[in-house]
């Protein structure tokens, strides 16, 4: 994008994907993370007037996913910099309406605390985010869209299927391998990732299609869209601002 383009394009809001460099099993590609999140960005702003569409964050915390080459990490503080420059940059530029779109889970507390941080310094500004595409698809589509665990798991079923159906040409399915990890429920177990699988994958991805893929990627972007253009008819104005 030129200058002049951007001027044309009359933006008013933005979206951008954050996800992360690391190991996805034997079948997907270490940028999956970003890959996904980047492509649910555009085809957002494909249907949603006046939307700039960021560059990506393309490395996340990934400490719990290190033994399993190859992974990059930042610390959660620098990821929490970088989110708090890039979201303040873009209201500096006159746009302070901005979605992210996270495609990793150990980029959510981060997120979390970049976004209130930059919502306290700036409250004309509208933040929002999608914290975890892979469980919200699942509460989307019907409960029997999936074989295994809901479609969860890291490099599963479901996010095997939405890299088969946006990159197939990255993927190697024949090589994948996965394991739903035996965790107690209750506590969230901080666990690193050898502990539960020796695949670098949870879940069972050989149950992953593009069919499958093609219904989450369609679902989760008129699930936002939705979203959007319901606070645009607010004006952007949600609870008790609806009243003044």
């Amino acid at each position: 994008m030129t200058f002049t383009q951007f001027k044309e394009g009359k933006f008013n809001k933005a979206i951008f994907g954050v996800g992360s460099a690391e190991n996805h099993g034997f079948h997907l590609p270490f940028g999956n993370d970003t890959l996904v999140s980047h492509a649910i960005a555009m085809a957002v702003a494909q249907k949603v007037d006046g939307m700039l569409v960021l560059p990506p964050v393309n490395v996340g915390v990934s400490y719990h996913y290190d033994d399993f080459p190859f992974t990059l990490t930042l610390r959660p503080e620098v990821l929490v910099e970088v989110l708090k420059d890039m979201l303040n940059s873009t209201i500096r530029q006159g746009i302070n309406r901005i979605i992210i779109i996270n495609g990793h889970d150990g980029n959510i507390a981060p997120i979390e605390i970049a976004a209130r941080s930059v919502k306290v310094a700036n409250p004309e500004a509208f933040i929002a985010s999608l914290d975890a595409w892979w469980i919200k698809a699942g509460e989307l589509l019907p409960q029997d869209t999936f074989e295994v665990w809901n479609g969860l798991g890291h490099a599963g079923e479901g996010e095997t299927s939405i890299s088969l159906y946006l990159f197939p040409e990255l993927c190697q399915p024949k090589e994948a391998q996965g394991i739903v990890p035996d965790l107690p429920e209750g506590l969230d177990i901080k666990w690193k990732f050898n502990e539960i699988t020796p695949y670098g994958a949870t879940g069972d991805p050989t149950k992953g299609t593009a069919e499958k893929g093609e219904k989450m990627f369609n679902v989760l972007v008129d699930y936002i869209v939705k979203s959007i253009k319901e606070i645009e008819k607010n004006q952007w104005k949600y609870g008790v601002m609806l009243r003044m």
